[in-house]
């Protein structure tokens, strides 16, 4: 008499980019949410920077990511994210393409104040047809925009998600990870009734 066995069950690791503008809090986002301790690439920013990055709305900030921000989150047990948080400063943005190869969707982290600082991203996103929403990082739990204000702002598709949040706080930061698996299922979904399958 045998006795029942149960493989494991090896969970579908899925890729994630979490991007926008230079302080957007893109760090901050990936280090709330990971469950592992997140790799980071922080330097400190120097004088000669000072002279190349705009510093507006985030004159404090003393660091800045030179590579990429890496963290994992388990969203149950057959499904684990990988987050790789980009580069803000267009001087990096050659690394992109490495970033986005095999990612499922992506995060535009957006400032209202600096709302501008989104258009890169969002057109880099749009013209690859990666599934992305875009979260408002509301700084001290103050936003001074609604979604929909945002959402006509930066001009998005219909169906491009836009969602307030607070990076600092972990399930902020899931809800808005939940929105992007939403809106790459969507796409997948229409590709799928569009060519009648795949």
């Amino acid at each position: 008499m045998g006795f029942a066995t149960s493989e494991p069950v090896m969970p579908i690791a899925l890729k994630m980019l979490i991007a926008g503008g230079f302080g957007v809090g893109k760090t901050t986002m990936v280090g709330s949410v990971s469950e592992v301790a997140p790799l980071e690439t922080e330097e400190t920013i120097s004088e000669v920077s000072r002279g190349v990055d705009d510093l507006f709305g985030v004159e404090a900030k003393s660091t800045t990511t030179v590579a990429m921000d890496f963290g994992r989150i388990t969203l149950d047990k057959g499904m684990v994210l990988y987050l790789f948080g980009t580069p803000g400063q267009d001087r990096f943005w050659f690394m992109w393409d490495d970033l986005a190869s095999g990612v499922l969707g992506a995060v535009v982290l957006a400032d209202t104040r600096r709302l501008e600082d989104s258009f890169a991203s969002i057109d880099y996103f749009e013209s690859r047809r990666i599934p992305f929403a875009v979260a408002v990082n509301c700084f001290d739990g103050r936003c001074g925009s609604t979604a929909d204000d945002v959402k006509a702002a930066l001009d998005l598709d219909a169906g491009t998600p836009v969602i307030l949040c607070d990076v600092r706080h972990r399930e902020s930061s899931k809800k808005v990870l939940l929105k992007v698996l939403e809106a790459a299922r969507a796409q997948a979904a229409g590709l799928q009734t569009s060519t009648g399958g795949f």
